[in-house]
């Protein structure tokens, strides 16, 4: 037994696909003794490798197969030792090495380094400025372990300002496009997709969580009392009211948080600034001492209120006091008009009204006149029939008109001390008129009366 067993190898694969099935051969080789009897026996051995056995397949021929599967991130490489022992005395052996590398496949999602992502931007913030990372590792090598990032698709129901932020594909910053603003987007949330680039893709999703941090841009807005166009309100106060009376409260609310929304109130000027105080924290308006006949009755305040902010911004609060003896003497709407403004209302109000009487009077007056002065003229221009010789011709002349039914004559009497008179009735002067125009030549007729026609007394 002088010669030790030759292992000849016949084929062998490497690398070798890490998604191989099991039974898969790996190398085909042979063995061979030139010694005879016992010492030409062989017999073949792997060493301790679970995944891999020996097989054989045709004489002396043995194969190399894979027993379970193979996972390239666990081991991407295996040395596999075959042991080739004859049965001599001392027995001779001999050893075969196969190196076998594990090509990757394309079998691991990228996979990001945190379950979620939670960025912070201030409101009123530079477009484009940066906020944080994202960041996703590929077990594999290669093409299937380069990552690239997007934002995964959403519904614009579910995220409407998804818009303003932006993922760098190459190295997965995080970018917010344009400017927020706290007072109408708090919060949003998008979803980051890290996918690589095999054969086909594995992609994975993660959320990013966006804060927006308040600013202290707004100023505080005054509620009560309403600070519009309106004249200020003014509150009754009597002029028995003790200190510590309250007049009124300033209500203000601020649109931003946290210590930015939190105000204050402070007296910034009145017309008695030693009567007055105001509470810091409630805005509550109240008589720091009792009112003297000093004071004046009408008292105008200006409240500050200021938020906490970095710089702080402010507003003011007009507001007026009446110092009354007696509530039952005066009785203003809330919000009505000053006593003195109502005065001068009135008074402009009676003044008008006088002069539109003046001019009625006047109008009046100019009428009367005019209408008297016609009347006269017409007077003047009338001819009135008197004495028997006129009556008897007019008569005659109206019956043979034909404009007088009847021929009478009538006789005109004017009372004393008065420009006007009347007829008087009486009856027909028959004698004075020829027969031709009596009316059916009858006697004489019952008295009949005629309206009244004004006479002067010169006529």
């Amino acid at each position: 037994n002088d010669n030790a067993p030759e292992v000849v190898v016949s084929s062998f694969s490497s690398p070798l696909p890490e998604n191989t099935v099991p039974g898969t051969v790996v190398a085909l080789f042979t063995v061979r003794d030139r010694d005879s009897g016992a010492n030409g026996q062989i017999s073949c051995a792997l060493e301790d490798e679970l995944s891999f056995s020996l097989r054989p397949a045709y004489k002396n021929y043995y194969e190399l197969v894979t027993v379970s599967a193979l996972d390239r991130e666990e081991r991407a490489q295996y040395i596999l030792r075959v042991t080739a022992a004859d049965a001599g005395s001392p027995a001779l052996t001999s050893t075969q090495s196969f190196t076998l590398d594990i090509s990757d496949v394309n079998d691991n999602a990228p996979v990001f380094n945190q379950s979620s992502y939670t960025m912070y931007v201030r409101e009123n913030n530079a477009p484009t400025v940066f906020v944080g990372a994202v960041s996703a590792a590929d077990a594999d090598v290669g093409l299937n372990a380069k990552v690239t990032y997007s934002l995964a698709p959403a519904a614009a129901a579910e995220r409407p300002w998804c818009s303003c932020l932006s993922v760098n594909s190459e190295n997965g910053h995080v970018f917010v496009l344009r400017p927020l603003d706290y007072e109408h987007l708090r919060h949003t949330e998008v979803t980051v997709s890290a996918s690589d680039a095999g054969s086909p893709p594995l992609r994975a999703n993660v959320t990013v969580r966006l804060l927006v941090l308040d600013e202290n841009d707004n100023a505080p807005v005054v509620l009560y009392p309403a600070q519009d166009s309106s004249p200020a309100s003014s509150e009754l106060v009597p002029v028995s009211a003790e200190a510590g009376y309250l007049i009124t409260k300033v209500v203000a609310v601020d649109a931003d948080s946290a210590q930015n929304s939190w105000l204050s109130y402070h007296l910034l000027r009145a017309t008695e600034p030693g009567l007055f105080a105001v509470a810091a924290q409630s805005g509550e308006v109240r008589l720091r001492r009792p009112v003297t006949e000093r004071d004046a009755p009408k008292q105008k305040l200006v409240v500050l209120v200021r938020d906490n902010g970095k710089p702080p911004l402010s507003a003011t609060a007009a507001l007026s006091a009446l110092l009354l003896k007696d509530f039952s003497d005066v009785r203003l709407p809330h919000g009505s008009a000053a006593p003195d403004e109502q005065g001068g209302s009135l008074t402009t109000y009676l003044i008008v009204s006088l002069v539109i009487v003046s001019l009625l009077f006047l109008v009046s007056a100019a009428a009367f006149v005019a209408r008297k002065l016609c009347r006269r003229k017409e007077l003047k221009a009338a001819q009135v029939l008197y004495g028997a010789h006129n009556s008897q011709s007019g008569t005659d002349h109206a019956a043979a008109a034909g404009t007088l039914p009847r021929a009478y004559c009538y006789e005109i009497s004017l009372t004393t001390g008065s420009g006007n008179s009347e007829f008087k009735f009486l009856k027909p002067i028959l004698p004075s008129l020829p027969p031709q125009h009596c009316a059916g030549g009858q006697g004489p007729r019952e008295e009949q009366h005629f309206p009244s026609l004004p006479l002067s007394t010169e006529d």
